[in-house]
């Protein structure tokens, strides 16, 4: 049978790069459908995107055949190159190097999703570091402190 049963589900993070915060409004508005985009391009089912003016979250349902460093490498590069291009002003935006990713179960694509669009809202109360620590922390994932200012 040459066919693959999966369900993969993944929320990703990530940071412009030392944590500047130089995603406007007006690129912020482009940037997440755009961003859905590059996810459609490469087979995968966008579920929310949103973020801050230094920060994304992505939630996707992706193929089996799509590792996830290569997904998020397109989206990382393509999403930075459009910037470039549609933002002449903004030749100085870059994505920072890693991200956080975590898996997460059918069960919980709803909270996740929710938690995703209420960023705005969120980040009244925490700035973008102190909510990843948090992540990594509830989803057990071992980290040096020196590797995320």
């Amino acid at each position: 049978m040459p066919s693959s049963w999966t369900q993969n589900i993944y929320h990703a993070v990530f940071s412009t790069k030392h944590r500047l915060p130089i995603i406007t409004t007006e690129i912020e508005e482009r940037l997440h459908p755009f961003t859905g985009g590059i996810l459609k391009d490469l087979k995968c089912t966008p579920v929310a995107i949103n973020g801050t003016a230094d920060h994304i979250h992505l939630l996707t349902i992706f193929p089996s055949d799509l590792a996830i460093s290569d997904m998020l490498r397109h989206v990382k590069k393509r999403s930075s190159e459009w910037i470039h291009r549609t933002f002449e002003h903004r030749n100085d935006f870059a994505w920072q190097e890693g991200y956080g990713g975590f898996t997460v179960s059918k069960s919980a694509i709803d909270d996740v999703a929710e938690y995703i669009r209420r960023q705005k809202e969120h980040h009244e109360k925490f700035d973008s570091l102190l909510e990843f620590r948090e992540l990594l922390r509830r989803h057990g994932v071992q980290f040096d402190s020196k590797y995320l200012e």
